[in-house]
């Protein structure tokens, strides 16, 4: 199972996903209002679809509604990035410690196989670690915390929202080469089954990884 291969179901399903993703991907602006009638057009399917599809999307907190205002894509601000990687914080430190505990042999196996095929990645500077390869890390390990809750909470309720902010900002430089060493540490810990030790160093990661993402949001606003 991956996060990036989720399969659709109903034809309604398939019109969520692709919104889903045109809003991560910033194909629909952050801040814009979204029309039931504009979209029924843009992808072929009735009202219906179309606002079920919306009312999914505000549980993925990437769609607000506010009154007298309707339906609009959520604004990348430094404040929702500062409130979001709180809450991040807080939960992937538990998830963490959790899969420190709870994750099989060969999960964590499976765990630094997938790291070290984001070596040759890193080194070369390519974009597929800074986005997906990061991601589906942090989803390896969300999944080893076996929490339904937590995972549900995570990945049905703020990772797109995280994708959103890391896509349309982006992450280059010398925080590739960073977060991947922080990542190894990590994995380190959990393969060593030092539950707190993980926990501190996810937390202080997804701190790091805060910091470069505000500081990407000022310059871009």
């Amino acid at each position: 199972m991956s996060f990036f291969t989720e399969q659709p179901v109903t034809s309604a399903d398939k019109t969520f996903f692709q919104l889903r993703k045109d809003i991560v991907e910033g194909d629909i602006q952050a801040g814009s209002k979204l029309s039931e009638t504009e979209l029924s057009t843009k992808y072929a399917v009735s009202r219906s679809v179309i606002r079920e599809a919306i009312n999914r999307l505000v549980s993925c907190h990437i769609v607000e509604r506010k009154a007298n205002v309707g339906a609009r894509v959520v604004s990348l601000t430094a404040e929702g990035i500062v409130d979001l990687y709180q809450i991040r914080e807080s939960l992937e430190g538990m998830a963490a410690r959790l899969a420190a505990k709870n994750m099989t042999d060969h999960e964590i196996a499976d765990l630094n196989t997938l790291l070290n095929s984001h070596f040759q990645d890193v080194k070369n500077g390519e974009s597929y670690y800074q986005e997906a390869g990061d991601v589906d890390f942090h989803y390896r390990i969300i999944l080893g915390s076996k929490n339904n809750h937590l995972i549900s909470m995570l990945f049905d309720g703020l990772y797109h929202l995280v994708r959103m902010y890391r896509v349309q900002l982006g992450m280059a430089g010398p925080r590739v080469s960073d977060a991947f060493d922080e990542h190894k540490h990590i994995v380190q810990a959990i393969s060593n089954r030092d539950e707190e030790l993980a926990e501190i160093l996810m937390r202080r990661h997804i701190q790091y990884s805060r910091n470069s993402i505000e500081q990407k949001l000022v310059k871009h606003l």
